[in-house]
């Protein structure tokens, strides 16, 4: 057999799937990856989630505080960058996950307002 013919036989076993993206309908082979992936989900816009690594050097609100839209909450310092994180509308601080010194990863919890 040679490496031909085994190529031809994987393809006669191998199964296209449907793919849709912007009401196009695409036949595909898709990976194990990412056929395993999590269907995508909107972030919600109540909880703050840390856009870049980074420790807290302050945090300028409680749990409980009544915020306005664009209110300081807190200062993410990253690459010896002060980023603040502002209030993405108003309402009351639900839960504070971080304290003042910690370090935290990408994409980690900050705050969550409601």
């Amino acid at each position: 057999m040679e490496n031909g013919d085994i190529i031809k036989d994987q393809d006669k076993k191998a199964r296209f799937k449907s793919l849709v993206i912007d009401n196009t309908k695409y036949k595909t082979h898709l990976t194990k990856k990412f056929e395993n992936k999590p269907p995508y989900s909107p972030r919600n816009p109540s909880c703050m989630h840390a856009f870049i690594p980074g420790t807290i050097q302050k945090i300028m609100v409680k749990e409980g505080q009544k915020v306005s839209m664009g209110m300081r909450l807190l200062i993410l310092e990253a690459m010896k960058m002060k980023n603040r994180i502002l209030a993405p509308h108003a309402g009351h601080v639900k839960k504070i996950y971080v304290s003042e010194g910690q370090n935290v990863s990408k994409n980690e919890m900050l705050i969550e307002i409601e």
